[in-house]
């Protein structure tokens, strides 16, 4: 017999994802999440697991396969086994009507619980023990009072799904099941629209961990996008809390989320994490994937200092070479010393994305805009702000990333900013850009030009940030320089006396720039 004739595809591995933020998980990234979990579990019978935004039902599907073969010798008869965990240990709320119907299948064999043909022969219902109730989301002021949502895009009629997901809009989840769950583990969904225009969204998967700590599992597990880590839209409070928690005992960080979901790119790279309510400490970081070379070491998620997660370990030591040179101590520069200090903010001219300068120049239309496409013309009457920096040197880069922050090419290296150059007087940018200093002279425009070109510069700014939007807090790692030469990697590894292996580190992480078109 032919056993190619007999092969039969695992169908979790054959879905089509639902959106970019509402994820498949793969059946092996669900088993690499279950194994931090602790062996002995599989091995107890009064174990419970809770999936609070079941998909496909992959987690559920796992879990009881593992206890299947955990329970033999507590449970011998295999149907017994089976009734047992199906309806003592096993739990999911599903984000949509359909995923429950997915999910039920994926776990019961049958969509519908209690027919002819699900494994379990115990339950009295057709949802079992994964649930779904159309949820509608409490509406103040515009806004879910419980997920945040925007009563502009989520308002709609009976047929369409609501996304208000049953975990999150309750003030007690305990009620959900009336019961205490030892794990709660899944992989929620991500963002919601913010009504905003185009993809502007607001992010809810934190939401998801903060209930899930609320309801105190002894273990909370889930699959998030890495950015929470380092910056992220309304997240300070929700990171500062969670880094701040010694209960994050490991954290897997694949910084290119297309490893983990093949064909979607996360911007920031996607991770997963194991909280244990009863064992503080430091925390065991895996480093996977992308631009990094794969390793695991204990540390701290929060160095002395810092608001944020410093991704890569080598980057700690360089840090503190760094930031010895420039006079402070530890791993954050002295504030005088940050970078930060002479990036703009967003619109430092006050012109929105949309904004569109005339063709040509004239005596009427003289300033020249650098906006979104290539440039054009206007007149002072239509530059709301900046006027002190018109006739500056200015030198700009565009607001987002040269591609999204886990992307790389094929050697593992970035590029980190995009479009970068000088302006010369009399010009502005629009909001597409932001301002990385402005100068008297050109001569200290083209040093600080030739700083921003440098490795060295775009691999702090990748250390700080994951976001495709790079803010003014990217840069706080770098340290300011005075502008009276050109600057090399060459100069600034001396400077800072970095080791062979941090320079060929940055050499494969960051490429090289090319040079820009004239912009004059």
């Amino acid at each position: 017999m032919n056993p190619s004739a007999n092969y039969n595809p695992d169908v979790l591995l054959c879905l089509a994802n639902l959106s970019s933020d509402e994820v498949f998980t793969p059946p092996n990234l669900a088993n690499e999440v279950l194994d931090l979990l602790p062996a002995e579990i599989w091995r107890d019978p009064s174990a419970t697991f809770l999936d609070p935004a079941c998909k496909s039902g992959v987690f559920l599907r796992e879990i009881a396969r593992r206890l299947d073969e955990g329970l033999q010798d507590r449970i011998p008869d295999r149907q017994a086994r089976i009734d047992h965990i199906m309806t003592r240990q096993v739990f999911g709320i599903a984000i949509t009507e359909l995923t429950a119907l997915t999910a039920r299948r994926s776990l019961y064999c049958s969509k519908i619980a209690n027919g002819p043909y699900s494994v379990c022969t115990r339950f009295d219902n057709e949802q079992g023990n994964i649930r779904f109730d159309r949820i509608n989301h409490t509406w103040q002021k515009g806004n879910c009072v419980y997920c945040g949502a925007s009563e502009a895009a989520y308002a709609r009629d009976e047929s369409l799904e609501t996304h208000a997901y049953a975990f999150l809009h309750t003030d007690n989840p305990k009620e959900l099941f009336d019961m205490e769950f030892d794990v709660i583990i899944s992989n929620p969904p991500y963002q919601l629209s913010d009504g905003g225009a185009g993809a502007s969204a607001v992010p809810i998967y934190h939401r998801f961990i903060d209930a899930g700590r609320l309801l105190r599992p002894r273990y909370l597990s889930m699959i998030v996008p890495s950015r929470w880590l380092f910056g992220g839209r309304g997240l300070d409070d929700f990171r500062s809390s969670l880094l701040s928690d010694q209960r994050i005992r490991q954290l897997v960080d694949y910084s290119d989320s297309r490893e983990v979901f093949p064909g979607v790119d996360v911007a920031g790279g996607i991770c997963y994490f194991l909280w244990d309510r009863d064992n503080k400490g430091q925390c065991l970081v895996t480093e996977k994937g992308g631009f990094m070379h794969s390793q695991t070491v204990e540390r701290p998620l929060l160095e002395d200092g810092m608001d944020v997660f410093i991704r890569q370990d080598r980057a700690i030591s360089l840090l503190r070479k760094m930031v010895e040179v420039e006079g402070g101590s530890g791993v954050r520069l002295p504030k005088n010393r940050q970078f930060a200090g002479q990036v703009s903010g967003q619109k430092p001219f006050g012109l929105r994305t949309y904004f569109r300068g005339e063709a040509q120049a004239s005596d009427l239309r003289p300033i020249l805009v650098l906006q979104s496409g290539g440039k054009g013309w206007t007149s002072l009457d239509n530059i709301p702000t900046g006027h002190e920096l018109i006739d500056q040197y200015k030198v700009f880069t565009s607001k987002s990333s040269a591609e999204h922050a886990g992307q790389v090419d094929k050697k593992g290296q970035r590029m980190v900013l995009s479009l970068t150059g000088i302006l010369p007087p009399n010009s502005v940018v629009t909001e597409t850009y932001i301002l990385l200093g402005s100068f008297a002279s050109e001569y200290e425009a083209q040093s600080c030009y030739s700083y921003v070109r440098t490795k060295l510069f775009r691999y702090l700014i990748a250390t700080r940030s994951s976001a495709q939007d790079i803010s003014r807090a990217a840069y706080e790692f770098v340290p300011v320089q005075s502008w009276d030469q050109e600057w090399t990697d060459e100069k600034l590894y001396a400077k800072y006396g970095l080791t062979d292996d941090e320079i060929a580190h940055i050499e494969a992480t960051i490429r090289q720039m090319p040079p820009n078109d004239d912009l004059r």
